[in-house]
C-alpha cells in the first residue's frame, strides 16, 4: 500500500483527480436537476478539481488509499421527490459516475486499443478502472457519511428508512473502527474481505479477465 513508485503515484493521481471531481460534480448536477441550486451557487457544479479536492484527503488517498473530497452541499428539502427519494438520487449519482468512468476506459481496453501501449499508459488505465470501481463500491457502503446510506434510505419504505437512523448517527464511528481494524488486525479486516473480492470481480468483468 505504501510501496510507491513514480508510475504508481502518477496513475493514482490521475485516477483520483478525475474520480473525485466527477463524483462530486455528479452530486451537484443531479441536485441541480432536481431543483436544488445550493452547490451550483457555491461553484461546485464544475469538473474543476480545485473546487472539489480536500488537500489532506487527496494526500491520504495517494499514500494510503483512504481519502476524501469536499462534500457537496445539498438542501434536501428543495429536491424534487422529497429529501428521502431525491436525496437517494443525488447520493447515487456519485458512485455510479465512478462506475461509468471505469466502463469508459474499460471499453477500449476490451477492444484491444491498449495493446502494445507503453507500460505507464497500461498502469494508468488499469489503475483508473480499479480505483473508480473501488470508489463505486466503497461509497455504496450503507454508513454515514458515505452515499450508500442515503441510497438505501431512498430504496426502502419510510418506516424502514426511519429504522436506519442509527447508521446516520453512529456511521462515522463505525466506519472509522472498520478502517482501523484493517490496519491493526488484518485478519479481522471486514471491509477488505468484503470489498476486495467484489472489486476484483468487477474489475475483471470490465477488463475481460
Amino acid at each position: 500500500m505504501f510501496n510507491l513508485t513514480i508510475s504508481t503515484v502518477l496513475a493514482r493521481a490521475i485516477a483520483l483527480l478525475l474520480g473525485f471531481s466527477v463524483h462530486e460534480a455528479a452530486h451537484a448536477w443531479v441536485a441541480y436537476r432536481l431543483g436544488d441550486d445550493t452547490a451550483a451557487r457555491q461553484g461546485r457544479l464544475t469538473l474543476n478539481p480545485l473546487a472539489h479536492l480536500d488537500p489532506l484527503g487527496a494526500i491520504m488517498a495517494l499514500v494510503a488509499m483512504i481519502g476524501w473530497a469536499r462534500p457537496v452541499p445539498v438542501n434536501p428539502w428543495r429536491l424534487r421527490y422529497g429529501p428521502r427519494v431525491g436525496g437517494a438520487l443525488v447520493a447515487a449519482a456519485g458512485p455510479f459516475s465512478n462506475l461509468l468512468m471505469a466502463a469508459v476506459v474499460a471499453i477500449p481496453w476490451r477492444l484491444g486499443l491498449f495493446d502494445g501501449a507503453p507500460k505507464l499508459v497500461l498502469t494508468v488505465a488499469w489503475t483508473f478502472v480499479a480505483l473508480n470501481v473501488a470508489l463505486f463500491l466503497f461509497n455504496l457502503i450503507p454508513l454515514a457519511p458515505l452515499d450508500g446510506i442515503s441510497v438505501l434510505s431512498g430504496a426502502v419504505g419510510r418506516e424502514t428508512a426511519a429504522r436506519l437512523t442509527p447508521l446516520y448517527t453512529y456511521g462515522p464511528q463505525i466506519l472509522l473502527v472498520l478502517i482501523l481494524i484493517g490496519y491493526v488486525a488484518p485478519q479481522l479486516n471486514i471491509l477488505g474481505k468484503t470489498l476486495f473480492p467484489a472489486m476484483n470481480w468487477l474489475v475483471g468483468l470490465l477488463l475481460g479477465y
